[in-house]
């Protein structure tokens, strides 16, 4: 029979980290509405690929500071209204693009915003990962991964709905409802209970850990913490430490996996795949797209529900000889010129395992490997590193499209290079990845002081 204390205990832990992964959700939006609006933004200004690229990846060159910023604010004032700094930054996006009269506005507003992505998508997860209780963890913060891909999907549908209009300003203006929903959140959620410990505010904490997991764990646990702090100021040199080096190499090797194994970029691109794929019409091509988002919406629930019964590393390799395949025949496809449904299906399997694998795990395990005291410096550090990747990928698959369209005939040897790029990204994993399924973030730290980390299963 169910424990009524847990039940209990475990649905405040939810409503907590569902008003977090708004966070998640914000940036997913912001991120993707470019992919809906892409169509009109081109024709409009009459872009050149490199244009292209950069009206399409600029917000990510705002996500590149944003890590660094949220690592001192965070630590600073706390997560939590770090989160609300990020909210106000997404807010000014929203209406500056909206009301964006020419390309060098429209890029400006679009990095303030990515500068609120790159706050989000550290402190998001960081938040979650530092209040959920170890049994949880792995689907708690892979949820900000679900909210990701349903804010990412939402702006496909508002985008979708909008094309038959062409009213690109109404898309990124739509943005803003969502942004009320995160400040009026956060209102209701509490601090991080291990910055509060880390502030010397252990009271706070234990009150907060005793409501998601009972007195005697809240004890444990605020013990646990105290021991991971140390009274020096943490600095990032000492990532490069013997064993935490380790622990950093990883975070950062799946950070620029998740980009540069090229299915991050197909999402930002995907209505002008389709379109070279044989549908022309800007509503047809969103239409495909929307189907796309919803495969890797569905996809993404499978892995929250099995990552910590599964586990980290097999949900991973699984997921990237997926990826690897997928893009495998996706190239096949565009090489012999075969349209329509043998180019969609190689994009849901393309999808579908980077939704079960990068795209959640490589944020899981971010928030993870890093000991407390480091894991703000660490996990910004790491951010920095993936939104370069974000920003070069996106940035680079515009002139790569144009170059092997019409310098080597189709797009397949692009494809068939970022399967390369996935068959490294396994072979990285099986030797590198960590199984953190049930671990305290207080035992995954241990692990770089001892040894390093095992990858057995």
């Amino acid at each position: 029979m169910r424990n009524p204390s847990r039940t209990s205990a475990n649905f405040y832990v939810y409503m907590i980290s569902l008003v977090a992964a708004v966070g998640g959700f914000l940036f997913g939006y912001d991120l993707s509405i470019i992919s809906g609006a892409v169509l009109f933004l081109n024709k409009e200004f009459s872009l050149t690929a490199v244009q292209l690229g950069l009206v399409v990846g600029c917000a990510s060159l705002g996500c590149i500071p944003g890590p660094l910023l949220a690592a001192g604010i965070s630590d600073r004032i706390g997560r939590k209204k770090c989160l609300v700094l990020a909210a106000a930054l997404f807010g000014i996006c929203a209406v500056g693009t909206a009301i964006a009269r020419h390309p060098g506005e429209f890029v400006l507003f679009r990095v303030i915003g990515g500068l609120g992505v790159g706050m989000a998508s550290v402190v998001s997860p960081m938040y979650i990962a530092e209040i959920a209780p170890a049994r949880m963890r792995g689907r708690l913060v892979s949820l900000n991964q679900l909210a990701i891909v349903i804010g990412s999907t939402a702006s496909i549908v508002v985008s979708y709905f909008l094309s038959f209009s062409g009213n690109w300003r109404a898309m990124f203006a739509s943005m803003l409802v969502p942004v009320c929903c995160l400040l009026v959140g956060l209102w209701f959620v509490p601090e991080s209970p291990r910055w509060l410990v880390q502030v010397s505010r252990v009271p706070e904490a234990l009150a907060i850990l005793t409501r998601i997991d009972g007195p005697a764990h809240a004890t444990a646990e605020v013990e646990e913490i105290k021991v991971a702090l140390t009274a020096e100021e943490p600095k990032y040199s000492e990532l490069f430490r013997r064993g935490i080096r380790l622990a950093l190499l990883i975070a950062v090797a799946l950070g620029i996996f998740q980009q540069w194994t090229g299915v991050s970029p197909i999402t930002f691109y995907a209505p002008i795949i389709f379109q070279k794929a044989g549908f022309k019409l800007a509503s047809d091509a969103l239409l495909q797209t929307v189907t796309f988002n919803a495969c890797n919406f569905v996809c993404t629930v499978i892995a929250i529900l099995v990552v910590d019964r599964v586990g980290r590393r097999p949900l991973y390799l699984l997921g990237v000889a997926g990826m690897a395949l997928g893009q495998l025949l996706l190239g096949t496809a565009f090489h012999f010129h075969l349209m329509g449904v043998y180019i969609i299906l190689p994009m849901y399997v393309c999808i579908g395992t980077y939704a079960m694998s990068l795209a959640p795990l490589g944020w899981l395990i971010m928030s993870e490997v890093f000991p407390l005291r480091l894991r703000a410096r660490g996990q910004s550090l790491c951010g920095v590193v993936l939104w370069t990747a974000t920003y070069t990928s996106t940035q680079a698959m515009a002139p790569l499209m144009n170059y092997f369209e019409h310098q080597r005939g189709s797009l397949g040897e692009m494809f068939w290079m970022y399967s390369l790029v996935c068959v490294v990204a396994l072979l990285f994993g099986w030797r590198f990845v960590p199984e953190t399924k049930g671990k305290s973030l207080e035992e995954i730290a241990s692990w770089w002081r001892q040894a390093p980390a095992p990858a057995e299963d």
